[in-house]
């Protein structure tokens, strides 16, 4: 058995109450179960084990195409009943099964640049025709459960959600906001402020850039610049008089 998750456990410290608590991080990383969980009883009782060896909120980490579907049912009913606050962030794409166990999540943030994808579920059948139609009444079966994952999520009609996983839907982060797969963008922590030092609504100006190199080539090389010659009120006084003359 190959594990696809992996936790990450750590201790924070409230910098107010100085109160100590525990920061649990799950990460979903490739395939959802290569091997299906099915008739597996082991694999699913080490996820819930280590699921439910700790208390508090979590964060998990979705970068998946899919995978098994039965795993993927387990995992997101175990989501469903984990006591905590589950905030699901997805920073590569959730696509297929992986999109199911997204949709457990109390609060689901998107990468501006990771993606979402919902289809029908698919499977490899052999045998006659009656084996044919058993395999076929399943998958439709399946897809009803998964519909119904995506529906407590957005809110959408069945008929709606039934239509786009038959057209393979893919979903950039703002239209899986927007089609209520997902509540939020993922967006840089507030204790990290990016600065900005544009002075005006440019943010290059030649001249700007010309004179400054200019200013730092005449101070390295002593070059003094031309002093512009004053003239006194009445010079100016004199002159004005002379054009005047002319008009």
């Amino acid at each position: 058995m190959k594990k696809f998750w992996k936790w990450k456990n750590q201790t924070v410290t409230n910098q107010e109450t100085q109160e100590q608590t525990l920061e649990r991080t799950l990460f979903l990383n490739g395939t959802i179960a290569e091997e299906s969980w099915f008739d597996d009883d082991v694999t699913p009782k080490l996820f819930r084990d280590e699921l439910f060896a700790g208390n508090g909120d979590i964060t998990i980490w979705i970068n998946s195409p899919g995978g098994d579907c039965v795993a993927a049912a387990q995992i997101y009913n175990m989501m469903m009943e984990y006591p905590g606050n589950v905030t699901v962030k997805i920073d590569g794409i959730a696509a297929s099964a992986a999109s199911v166990i997204a949709m457990a999540g109390t609060k689901v943030l998107v990468s501006p640049v990771s993606m979402l994808m919902i289809h029908n579920p698919m499977t490899a059948a052999m045998g006659d025709t009656t084996e044919m139609q058993k395999a076929i009444a399943m998958l439709d079966e399946v897809k009803e459960s998964i519909i119904n994952a995506y529906e407590i999520k957005t809110g959408m009609s069945r008929a709606k959600l039934s239509h786009l996983m038959d057209a393979e839907t893919w979903m950039d982060a703002h239209t899986a906001i927007d089609m209520g797969f997902a509540d939020e963008i993922l967006t840089r922590p507030a204790e990290t402020p990016v600065e900005n030092n544009a002075t005006g609504p440019m943010l290059f100006s030649r001249a700007a850039v010309t004179n400054s190199l200019m200013d730092k080539l005449a101070a390295k090389c002593r070059i003094k610049k031309p002093e512009t010659p004053e003239r006194s009120v009445d010079t100016l006084m004199e002159r004005l008089d002379l054009i005047k003359q002319h008009i």
